[in-house]
């Protein structure tokens, strides 16, 4: 009797077990928001997180007696004065610092102010830098480099634990959502100890996030939107100054198949992990098809070391002009997920759009580029970002309504789903949680 009551109470635990995981897994087509500016910066969703910074982006540059530079100073003193020798084309520059001496790079990737000599202007001068004029990036790289990692990292640890909290993911599931897209950056597979200059906690972040998506029956896709060296040169990807280095070696691509082999390694088992998304928003042509297709094979692997079960998302390519360069290759592979961006912003043909205009590009334009990478036997596609939002001046409700409401016809007929972007934003129309809750976004339908 004794025996039968154990085995009743084990066969019990396991269909428990089971029936967690099946509830905690959505059904396809998934209705999701991101959770932007949680876990990998963008000052514009929330532009307050940069006050603290005096120039918004970076400490002061100063040089200490050995010629040694540093960024360090938070108030501007003599040390910290330089004067700008430039070329006559003005896309070169020495920088002549207070010891009358000019910058150098030298060989070790130091920076020191010890070099006396004339120059040529040429490449082969370590005096020599050339001036590309970078403005308006605040991601995590600025975020953790202008304040430091003394301040950075309490800074960040109250934002990811105040901006995104347990009560988020209950409005999420109550309104009707059945899942979130999390942005990670790279750094995240070094926590507690990542580069500098990136601190330290937003891997506890993310075990909280699988915790409550768990809770509240939510799918969680691991989005990794910074990639080292960066996938396109945009804030969101934490460029440090809008260089765009991902992909270019062997190397950069295998440290990214590790991160992504952390992450799976370390969610495979919860039942809410839905997908992995291997990159977003690769940038062409700086990352070219070749190693594109080299890190999307080996990040599947990955994946699949740790997870039969879970979808791996493949991003389209930025700027690419054939948006299923993707569909042979990821076809070959199981569970495989093709992303795809639509805005009708970012692009000067929305500028004078009207209302009527815009939900016919939506409905006819967007409508068919997502009928061009659904096919019947391909991957599954992913609408992981759009937005109700426009360059429509003083539009109504009924407008905004519409434009939602159009979009999410039109995606909703991608055969993986798709997902807000994003969650809390200061701009109202980009937060869907403020679109929800004032009636402009209704999912009970």
């Amino acid at each position: 009797m004794r025996s039968h009551l154990s085995h009743c109470f084990w066969l019990l635990v396991a269909l428990c077990f089971l029936y967690r995981r099946a509830a905690a897994a959505p059904r396809l087509p998934v209705r999701a928001v991101n959770l932007g500016g949680w876990l990998v910066t963008e000052g514009w969703i929330l532009p307050s997180l940069f006050d603290g910074i005096p120039n918004k982006d970076l400490l002061l540059v100063s040089v200490q007696s050995d010629g040694s530079v540093v960024a360090t100073a938070t108030s501007p003193g003599k040390s910290e004065t330089f004067r700008l020798v430039r070329n006559a084309g003005k896309d070169r520059m020495q920088i002549m610092a207070p010891n009358g001496l000019f910058l150098q790079a030298n060989k070790d990737s130091t920076v020191t102010a010890d070099y006396g000599k004339s120059t040529s202007w040429g490449d082969d001068d370590p005096s020599v830098f050339a001036v590309t004029r970078v403005t308006g990036l605040q991601g995590e790289y600025q975020i953790c480099n202008g304040y430091g990692t003394a301040k950075a990292t309490p800074i960040l640890k109250n934002h990811w634990s105040t901006y995104i909290v347990e009560d988020d993911f209950r409005f999420i599931s109550k309104s009707g959502l059945t899942a979130v897209r999390i942005p990670v950056g790279w750094w995240i597979a070094s926590d507690p100890s990542p580069p500098a200059p990136y601190v330290e906690g937003s891997l506890q972040t993310l075990d909280k996030a699988f915790k409550w998506a768990e809770e509240y029956n939510l799918g969680v896709i691991i989005d990794l939107h910074a990639a080292p060296g960066s996938q396109n040169p945009f804030e969101h990807s934490a460029s440090k100054d809008g260089s765009q280095d991902w992909g270019t070696s062997a190397a950069n691509i295998a440290q990214t198949v590790q991160v992504i082999d952390f992450l799976a390694s370390r969610y495979a088992a919860s039942p809410s992990l839905l997908a992995v998304e291997l990159l977003n928003e690769p940038l062409a042509p700086g990352a070219s098809l070749e190693s594109l297709k080299t890190y999307y094979r080996d990040g599947y692997n990955a994946v699949r070391k740790h997870s039969s079960e879970a979808y791996v998302i493949m991003s389209n390519r930025l700027s690419s002009p054939d948006p299923t360069e993707l569909l042979e290759f990821a076809g070959g592979l199981s569970r495989t997920v093709i992303d795809v961006h639509y805005y009708v912003l970012f692009n000067s043909m929305f500028d004078t759009f009207t209302v009527q205009q815009n939900i016919d590009f939506i409905k006819t334009n967007y409508s068919s580029a997502l009928s061009t990478v659904t096919k019947q036997n391909g991957p599954l596609t992913f609408v992981g970002e759009w937005v109700a939002e426009w360059q429509v001046p003083n539009a109504t409700k009924e407008e905004l309504q519409m434009l939602a409401n159009a979009q999410m016809d039109v995606y909703g007929k991608a055969t993986f789903g798709w997902a807000y972007w994003t969650l809390k934003n200061v701009n109202n129309h980009w937060s869907m949680e403020w679109m929800i809750k004032n009636g402009y976004i209704s999912l009970k339908n």
